[in-house]
């Protein structure tokens, strides 16, 4: 498949599902690549998110330096140069995230100006009816009001989110289901997994729901 192939190809794909398939490929252990709980798909009304990532870490609440406009800069110059379309991840490093806001209605402006379709952050966001209009996906704990001291620490470095690493130009997966991370060089055989996910998900739906339907007939369908 060719780049926008694959990335429409992954769109048609729930999140679950494509990780089952990617446990098939062995490519990684079973409880990496995806995110907690606490992370939620703010709006989940427009569909699935899939992009290359883009990285930052970011301090919101403690003052440990100095806000410098550059580093912003650096960030913009990141998005406007890297794959797309672009997902933004950003990792608080300060004190106090429960108190974090990582992005509002003019971050998000820049990010969709730049190339980018929506922003990841381990902590909060802001200004939820104005980003939801311009159609930018929000992936976060969830809303705070105030910005706080925000400021970008430093841009393109691994980042991880709530626990899962994310490097620059990892490809994101979310849904309203969670998050999740595809890994690298599996284009070519992902489909399959897919596939045969879902005609064994299928096989199953059809028998519990059919009137052969028995507990010892589960199990064997198993062992088969």
């Amino acid at each position: 498949m060719t780049n926008p192939d694959y990335l429409e190809y992954l769109r048609s794909v729930d999140t679950p599902t494509l990780i089952n398939a990617i446990e098939l490929l062995k490519v990684r252990p079973n409880h990496e690549g995806f995110t907690p709980l606490a992370l939620r798909c703010l709006f989940p009304e427009f569909g699935r998110m899939c992009g290359y990532a883009v990285t930052a870490q970011v301090e919101t609440i403690s003052q440990t330096g100095p806000f410098e406009i550059d580093r912003f800069l650096d960030l913009y110059r990141l998005v406007e140069a890297a794959p797309k379309p672009a997902v933004i991840v950003l990792q608080e490093v300060g004190g106090h995230g429960d108190y974090a806001a990582h992005c509002g209605e003019v971050m998000a402006t820049f990010f969709t100006r730049l190339g980018a379709i929506g922003l990841v952050s381990d902590c909060g966001v802001r200004d939820l009816p104005e980003v939801r209009r311009l159609g930018f996906h929000y992936f976060a704990r969830g809303s705070v009001a105030s910005h706080g001291h925000f400021r970008i620490v430093r841009a393109g470095v691994p980042v991880q989110v709530l626990g899962m690493p994310v490097m620059p130009g990892d490809l994101l997966h979310g849904d309203e289901n969670g998050l999740i991370s595809v890994p690298r060089g599996v284009e070519a055989e992902l489909p399959q997994c897919v596939d045969l996910v879902r005609s064994r998900e299928a096989k199953i739906m059809e028998f519990v729901r059919g009137k052969d339907f028995t507990l010892d007939g589960f199990r064997q369908m198993v062992v088969e």
